[in-house]
């Protein structure tokens, strides 16, 4: 069995309602979605932009966290 790789850089695109963070290949690895309308109900348990933001940012880091001792 082959081992996945991910390649860095793992890059932010912003969307409409998300933030999706990609492989340097483009491969898609993590969506973060969120509400720019907080007037909605709690229950629809999406993020605000920034925490969304700075969860996808957070994931973003991870192979260079990796890589450090």
């Amino acid at each position: 069995m082959s081992e996945r790789h991910f390649p860095p850089p793992w890059l932010i695109e912003e969307h409409v309602d998300s933030f999706i963070v990609c492989d340097a290949i483009g491969q898609a690895l993590g969506y973060f979605y969120f509400d720019n309308e907080m007037q909605r109900p709690a229950a629809t348990s999406r993020l605000t932009r920034e925490e969304a933001r700075l969860m996808a940012a957070s994931f973003a880091k991870l192979p260079e966290l990796a890589t450090r001792g």
